[in-house]
């Protein structure tokens, strides 16, 4: 019965989403054969619940648009996600931490025991990743205003400031991406006549416009690979106890996409670029170079070229010495 319930529940939650989607879709989802899906469906039914039968291609189920769900609808693994988030989002936004706080709290009071085991056992402690240094958490005003200017497709007037002086832009902005630990925005800049992807801590915004604009097609077709594939997005080298550069005989978009965080691409060619990263280790760092499969050239500072030949010397006797050698 207890696996009837929870199995309900779930069911519930996936009608919550809006979709229609077959008995053998649910079926898949829930772990069940289409004829469980049916009965659940008509369990719910009793309960009050107005669940419509689409018919024709491509119909099945949904959710009646008069249904109203309970306040709070979260099936187990829903539950632990919502958690987790409210943990982690303090690291990556200012000005939510007592926030977030309470709103884990009442999510915890408003699940069952069993959920609420689950949940507690993804509690994050504060940990450092030393693989990434990511930017400091964003202002969340900063982030609400930008993103109801996208909600509302808002033109933005904002200082951004890159690599020079602040500069005030007309952005018409599109969407926003966390990536790397790291908060953009995917905008159109009217000055430049082209597309930016912008740190979000490098930009101000000023009052909002309340101009509208008409939304563009994003490079890519995704906001998201157009900013794990844009080298100018204006990150910055991270402090490392060893860093150094090289050029790769490599597009800068490519290098862009795989550089480790903290790391800076400056296009060169089409076919080039420069890439300055760091690491623990002058190896350490020379590993991370070769790790691109590409003609090097131009390598600074001094210490990492010794590290290469030193790597180099290396593999070649390892080579001599092993099977076939």
């Amino acid at each position: 019965m207890a696996d009837t319930s929870a199995r309900t529940l779930k069911l519930l939650s996936i009608f919550g989403t809006g979709a229609a989607l077959t008995a053998a879709e649910l079926a898949a989802r829930l772990g069940v054969s289409p004829r469980t899906v049916r009965r659940d469906i008509d369990t719910l039914r009793d309960l009050g619940y107005d669940i419509e039968a689409v018919r024709g291609a491509g119909g099945g189920y949904r959710l009646g648009p008069a249904t109203r769900l309970p306040p709070v609808v979260f099936d187990e693994d829903q539950a632990v996600a919502a958690a987790v988030a409210l943990q982690t989002v303090p690291a990556v936004l200012s000005g939510v931490r007592e926030n977030a706080s309470r709103a884990l709290a009442t999510l915890h009071r408003a699940m069952p025991a069993r959920s609420r085991l689950h949940a507690e056992a993804f509690t994050v402690s504060a940990a450092r990743n030393y693989w990434e240094f990511p930017a400091p958490p964003i202002d969340a005003e900063i982030v609400r205003a930008i993103g109801t200017a996208i909600g509302r497709r808002h033109l933005v007037r904002a200082e951004y400031t890159g690599d020079g002086e602040p500069v005030t832009l007309t952005l018409e902005p599109h969407d926003l991406v966390v990536w790397a630990a790291r908060w953009y925005l995917v905008a159109y800049a009217r000055e430049a006549a082209g597309w930016r992807a912008m740190r979000v801590d490098r930009i101000t915004p000023r009052a909002p416009t309340h101009t509208p604009f008409e939304r563009r097609d994003v490079p890519c077709g995704d906001p998201v690979a157009f900013v794990m594939t844009t080298h100018d997005r204006g990150d910055v080298a991270a402090e490392w106890p060893c860093r150094g550069s090289a050029v790769l005989a490599l597009p800068a978009s490519v290098v862009a996409r795989f550089a480790p965080g903290g790391s800076t691409v400056e296009y060169r060619t089409h076919g080039s670029c420069r890439l300055t990263l760091g690491a623990w280790s002058w190896p350490g760092l020379a590993g991370l170079l070769l790790t691109f499969d590409a003609d090097i050239t131009d390598i600074e500072p001094a210490e990492l070229r010794g590290a290469l030949r030193s790597l180099r010397t290396r593999i070649g006797e390892g080579l001599r010495a092993g099977p076939g050698g």
